[in-house]
């Protein structure tokens, strides 16, 4: 895509792209998109969606210095409902 403002390309990557970058699936991705937490998709045409390059690799690269945080590891046997035999 090029901006007719300064003549500089935005290179933009397909869904197939996408996938082979990031490996979450595809209704993780829309979620992220729609909590603001991934680059947004915009329409070429009806029928063709793509992001932005740039903007991707910039989050990816934001996710390898953000820890991850996980919930708390919950002990199945203090479960009240059907307990784990021993």
């Amino acid at each position: 895509m090029i901006n007719l403002q300064d003549g500089t390309y935005t290179r933009t990557i397909r869904r197939k792209q996408l996938r082979e970058m990031v490996p979450l699936a595809d209704s993780t991705i829309f979620q992220m998109e729609q909590l603001g937490e991934f680059p947004r998709r915009f329409a070429l045409s009806s029928r063709c969606v793509v992001w932005d390059l740039a903007e991707v690799e910039a989050w990816i690269n934001s996710r390898r210095t953000k820890p991850i945080f996980r919930g708390q590891q919950v002990d199945v046997r203090n479960r009240k409902s059907r307990p784990v035999r021993r």
